[in-house]
């Protein structure tokens, strides 16, 4: 006989009951576990730690949770537990509704300390200085290529990456109006405008294009003016008080954008191998023929894959360049180190920007 509604909510509220216990039974455990932290004086926040936990549990589901449920759901009872002791500050390009946002709360769980921020450059002091532990700031799009000033940033900053998130992108058209009658100029940043130019040039073609320091700070914008418009997420919306004039306006159906999670090395050393890791590098070479494919030999010679490969001027008026790099693997594996280890015997300038494991 099958149950009724009142049934299945008994069952469901003596469940909650019990998670809740287990859920202050694991917060017990985890406490516990940072006070051998503290007195080793090691980190309390391992993402690699975290990401094996995670996988673990992914694996070992049996459903009917989706994998990517389990993922979210575990990631904010560890964020909770780690709150206990002390919540990781956090900056990112702010102000609220961000996608950097976004992608803090998605790598660290929503129990962290906001520190948002004016500009990619504030994001680097921020965790410099020490006004938070950690920065969180864009480098890729798939659509638009590589976010410049945060690669230009990473060549004098003493901060190193030990994680990185993927971001499913979509771009909404925000307003105070639900139309996109009367739209004078539209607010968004840079990239958010770049990744949109069809879609405006074909429905908003003599509205201006005005940049702005975020996607948030553009929705804010038009949240002033009845004729503006904004380019943002549905959670900027929201903040705002602004109408999805119209969904998902990026010409890229599947645009994502990465981030990089940044700190100081004493706050968080590299992470550990993880099975599914890669290293970053900024090099240059002497200005000589057949310099840059040099820098390809030992990778080859030791069986590492190189994932990125991006030029940027190294603004000494030589025409000289910096090269950003990403391969494939951990230096604790001994083909990693070897290759590494020739690859810097190459280079007039050679550093390592981070290893972490990668974003799936």
């Amino acid at each position: 006989m099958a149950k009724t509604l009142p049934e299945l909510r008994v069952q469901i509220d003596a469940l909650d009951q019990q998670l809740l216990s287990l859920l202050n039974q694991r917060a017990g455990l985890a406490n516990e576990v940072g006070e051998i932290k503290r007195a080793e004086g090691s980190a309390v926040f391992r993402p690699e730690r975290e990401a094996q936990v995670i996988h673990g549990l992914q694996t070992a589901n049996p459903g009917p949770l989706k994998p990517s449920s389990v993922a979210n759901i575990w990631r904010e009872i560890m964020s909770a537990c780690r709150a206990l002791e002390a919540p990781q500050r956090v900056a990112y390009l702010g102000p609220a509704g961000t996608f950097s946002e976004e992608a803090a709360v998605r790598f660290f769980g929503s129990s962290i300390e906001h520190v948002p921020c004016v500009s990619f450059d504030e994001v680097f002091h921020a965790a410099t200085s020490g006004r938070a532990e950690f920065g969180v700031v864009p480098v890729e799009n798939n659509t638009e290529g590589v976010v410049t000033r945060s690669l230009d940033l990473f060549l004098n900053s003493p901060l190193h990456i030990v994680g990185e998130i993927s971001l499913l992108v979509r771009h909404h058209l925000l307003r105070l109006n639900n139309s996109l009658e009367g739209i004078e100029a539209v607010y968004a940043h840079p990239q958010a405008l770049a990744q949109c130019q069809n879609w405006l040039s074909t429905h908003l073609p003599n509205a201006e294009r005005h940049a702005a320091s975020s996607n948030a700070e553009g929705a804010r914008l038009a949240s002033t003016n009845p004729a503006w418009a904004g380019i943002a997420s549905e959670r900027a919306g929201s903040e705002f008080g602004l109408h999805v004039t119209a969904h998902a306006i990026q010409d890229d159906a599947f645009n994502r954008t990465r981030f990089a999670v940044v700190c100081l090395p004493q706050v968080l050393p590299a992470p550990a191998p993880s099975g599914h890791d890669c290293v970053s590098l900024i090099v240059s070479v002497p200005n000589r023929p057949g310099a840059v494919h040099d820098l390809l030999v030992p990778l080859k010679q030791h069986g590492v894959s190189m994932t990125r490969f991006e030029s940027r001027p190294a603004r000494s008026g030589q025409w000289e360049y910096f090269f950003y790099i990403d391969i494939q693997g951990h230096p604790a594996l001994p083909h990693v180190a070897a290759a590494l280890k020739d690859l810097q015997g190459l280079c007039a300038f050679y550093k390592v920007l981070g290893t972490y494991a990668v974003s799936e």
